[in-house]
């Protein structure tokens, strides 16, 4: 019995850490998606390819970028801050077009970082390079969050 009662806890904490992954939708953290999780929490293009239908419930700002790009890389900290400021409010993810080259041409990203920005309800806004902290704030506010 003691030790059906450990196998039982075993399996409960195993199960448990095993819903656990970067990818997982915790509050305050960046979200790196690939493209069939932005499918399932983007928009999925194949179901909707003439219309923006955004499926998240709450507002996301995703960053396109690449393993290799110097402003790309001087972003992702400042990108984490957001998501720790920001926790609860939106969702922070990343796409790396090197690995999702069909998501990239979605956005049309011909330079990187590129920022996608979605508010609820409306169409998605895009900037292009590694905005300043304060900026990124500002769009956060009057974009994502009016």
């Amino acid at each position: 019995m003691k030790n059906l009662r450990i196998a039982l806890l075993l399996f409960v904490v195993l199960l448990g850490c095993g819903n656990m992954s970067a990818n997982q939708d915790a509050k305050g953290e960046v979200i790196h998606l690939t493209k069939e999780q932005f499918m399932a929490k983007v928009m999925n293009y194949k179901q909707n390819p003439d219309k923006w239908v955004y499926l998240g419930d709450k507002p996301c700002l995703i960053d396109f970028y690449a393993t290799w790009c110097g402003p790309c890389k001087r972003l992702g900290p400042v990108l984490d801050e957001l998501a720790e400021e920001y926790g609860g409010k939106i969702y922070i993810y990343k796409v790396d077009v090197d690995k999702e080259r069909e998501l990239a041409a979605l956005f049309q990203v011909s330079s990187v970082p590129t920022l996608v920005f979605c508010p609820m309800g409306e169409n998605p806004q895009l900037a292009k390079g590694a905005l300043p902290k304060e900026t990124l704030c500002e769009i956060i506010e009057k974009v994502l969050l009016k």
